[in-house]
């Protein structure tokens, strides 16, 4: 007689944690604080202009984003209603999660700054600022320097004579 061996199971179980999927391009941010009382979400903007304004109060940073970017930023602020939002936040790219952020600077620096010393102040700064606010962790800010502001070059008195042609 042939004993019958029982059938294995495999049993499988599937956490499910309200509030841990990721945030998909243009939906709000869901802070990990979401009780019987409601839920707080954030938006990307917001994580945007944080992180936009806090790398601008380090010294050294002069202007945020590329020159293109910059140019755009500044015809969008002429026109009514045209400067604010995350869009014109020009230099200040995020990725933003349930419960993490990403952020990606353009900065421009001034002349004489320590490029490595100013990325770290800066970096710090934006960290702090919007773990602090929001509640997010941010897991990393990448900073990429795209140009040097040369004082000398802001006042037209100073700029050197045009060369005047001897040849007509």
């Amino acid at each position: 007689m042939t004993e019958a061996t029982p059938p294995t199971t495999t049993t499988s179980t599937t956490a499910t944690t309200r509030g841990t999927a990721p945030a998909t391009a243009g939906s709000p941010a869901r802070v990990a604080e979401d009780t019987s009382q409601g839920r707080t979400t954030i938006a990307a903007s917001v994580v945007q202009k944080i992180a936009g304004i806090a790398a601008r109060e380090i010294s050294g940073v002069y202007a945020m984003g590329g020159g293109v970017s910059r140019a755009f930023g500044a015809i969008r602020e002429r026109i009514p209603g045209g400067g604010t939002g995350a869009a014109n936040i020009a230099g200040v790219q995020v990725e933003v999660g349930e419960k993490q952020a990403a952020i990606d600077l353009d900065i421009v620096v001034e002349y004489g700054a320590s490029i490595r010393e100013l990325a770290r102040a800066v970096r710090r700064n934006v960290i702090t600022a919007v773990e602090t606010m929001t509640g997010l962790e941010v897991i990393e800010v990448n900073i990429a320097v795209n140009d040097i502001h040369l004082p000398e070059l802001d006042d037209p008195e100073d700029l050197p004579a045009p060369v005047v042609s001897r040849v007509e």
